[in-house]
């Protein structure tokens, strides 16, 4: 069963560059709190997965 999100490709271009900019934003926010301390480490991987969270969506 797979199911797949279709975006407009204005929808599309908005939604990954929000959620790359929010990526960039917890790295940083996980650099800041310290990159080797687990709540770093936590905001890094948010971010990294809400950087590429758009590889999943198609658009038209």
């Amino acid at each position: 069963m797979t199911s797949s999100v279709t975006l407009t490709e204005r929808q599309y271009r908005l939604l990954d560059t929000t959620s790359k900019l929010v990526g960039l934003g917890l790295v940083a926010a996980g650099l800041e709190v310290g990159g080797s301390t687990p709540a770093g480490i936590v905001l890094a991987v948010a971010g990294a997965a809400c950087a590429t969270a758009t590889v999943f969506i198609t658009n038209e």
